[in-house]
């Protein structure tokens, strides 16, 4: 076989790390920069805060060797490979993240008992045997955060035999859960919707509770599809009655578990802004939020130590691994104040052009004032990427003189009126849902009847395209918004 050298040429975009860094630094908000910032000064020991003075209990001459005239051959380590002579300034290994009269605050957290633990501790109050407690264990770690056991018993049946050796049948676990389900708060350990509901009614009495009862026992599908006449007809009741009925069901938890707050669900968490405008003198003006945010800097110390080691201009071989470790430190240092330092410059020049690009909006708090703008108008504003902008705005918060938002909620597409005039998507969406907070319940308005709503107001929309903003409002169709 015939061996051939050939040439060929390829053109590649790759990442360096420190660009690597950037990006990944871009996306997070502020509060959990400072967890990553935490992290990094773990992890480094070159790299402290601001207000740390550095400490060496070692002399830094200990790692350069004493003897000056011992030999050394050509394969020994030379400290010219790894250290730049040259003097670095020090704003470049510094980078100041808040104002010198702001404090250092950690940010205050509470911890309290959670859904699973509160049911683990009815369990332990119960009249179970020990097989049973254990079984019982089984079936409430299956139990998620809602409240539901959305695992058919014979998985869980299957996995008993797997997991724990143990053959369980399917009607001792029914049994098992029977005694979940009496446990606090009602509802808990139901298997879907209805017989949640039912099992919350099951420990309320009266009249209202038996129809609620009924109307969710043989008429849940109905009841769901809000096909009122079918339900009065069937049970011969007046529509008062049937009113009364439902509302009853309407007033019960279809998540039993929710009453349990969550630290990981989002709808617990405390929202920080990253950016803070304020109208001073009239005029509007943008800060980054970096209260708890530590001041950095490189440990003077390290950078004496190299620089010692330097003037020796040659160290032992066994020393080679000690001074690399250092200097990769060192580097990684830098690196991260450098990273932090363009993160800041890149988010306020992004949320700086936004602002200019929506500088009625933010004048006044109006909705209205919103213009059309996509991505790719700041990404040419700014000469950075569409990527960049995407990052920048990915779960980032501003606060504003008239309420917090996500920066997410500045960008929308644009659709021109009948006189010519380019409007956003965001003011059709407000108007459409003013027409539905408006609209009768008792006939409520179909998408068609929207559709020429806004046309009337010069806004010509498709019947489709208002079905897919009031789809994307979390607005049901008029069917299911229909009231008695």
């Amino acid at each position: 076989m015939e061996q051939k050298l050939t040439l060929q040429q390829k053109l590649l975009q790759k990442l360096s790390p420190q660009q690597i860094q950037v990006i990944k630094l871009l996306e997070i908000p502020t509060m959990q920069l400072e967890q990553r910032i935490k992290k990094e000064l773990e992890e480094n020991p070159v790299l402290e805060l601001e207000s740390d003075s550095p400490v060496m209990d070692d002399d830094p001459s200990d790692f350069s060797d004493s003897d000056e005239n011992r030999d050394v051959d050509n394969e020994e380590f030379s400290m010219e490979d790894y250290y730049e002579d040259e003097e670095i300034p020090t704003y470049k290994l510094n980078t100041n993240n808040f104002s010198k009269d702001d404090k250092y605050e950690d940010v205050p957290f509470s911890v309290g008992t959670s859904f699973n633990e509160f049911l683990s501790e009815q369990l332990s109050l119960s009249e179970l045997n020990e097989k049973e407690q254990q079984l019982a264990e089984y079936v409430l770690g299956n139990i998620d955060d809602d409240g539901y056991l959305r695992r058919d018993l014979m998985s869980i049946s299957d996995d008993l035999a797997f997991n724990m050796n143990l053959d369980v049948p399917e009607e001792e676990l029914e049994k098992i859960l029977k005694v979940i389900q009496d446990f606090d708060p009602p509802g808990v350990g139901a298997r879907d919707l209805r017989e949640s509901l039912i099992l919350q009614l099951d420990r309320k009495e009266g009249p209202d509770y038996k129809l609620a009862k009924t109307i969710v026992k043989d008429f849940f599908p109905e009841f769901t599809k809000k096909h009122y006449d079918k339900i009065r007809s069937k049970l011969e009741i007046s529509e008062e009655e049937l009113k009364d009925g439902i509302n009853q069901v309407l007033k019960l938890n279809p998540k039993p578990g929710s009453s349990y707050s969550n630290p990981l669900n989002k709808s617990n968490q405390h929202i920080v802004p990253d950016f803070i405008l304020e109208i001073v003198d009239g005029e509007l003006s943008l800060s980054l939020n970096q209260r708890n945010v530590p001041e950095l800097k490189v440990n003077d110390a390290y950078q004496e130590m190299l620089k010692t080691m330097s003037e020796n201009q040659k160290a032992k071989k066994n020393d080679k691994e000690a001074l690399l470790f250092v200097k990769q430190k060192l580097d990684s240092a830098k690196w991260f104040i450098d990273a932090i330092h363009q993160r800041q410059t890149t988010l306020l020049l992004t949320m700086s052009e936004i602002i200019s690009f929506q500088k009625e909006f933010f004048q006044e708090g109006d909705e209205a004032k919103l213009r059309p703008m996509i991505l790719k108008d700041i990404a040419e504003r700014t000469n950075l990427d569409i990527s960049t902008i995407s990052r920048v705005s990915n779960s980032k918060y501003i606060q504003t003189h008239f309420g917090i938002y996500p920066l997410k909620y500045f960008f929308s597409e644009g659709m021109q009126k009948d006189d010519g005039e380019e409007v956003s998507t965001r003011e059709i969406k407000k108007i459409l849902k003013e027409c539905i907070e408006n609209e009768d319940k008792h006939k409520p308005l179909t998408d068609e009847k929207l559709a020429s709503i806004l046309k009337e107001k010069s806004y010509n929309i498709a019947r489709r395209t208002v079905a897919k903003y009031r789809e994307q409002l979390d607005i049901p169709v008029a069917r299911l918004r229909k009231e008695l």
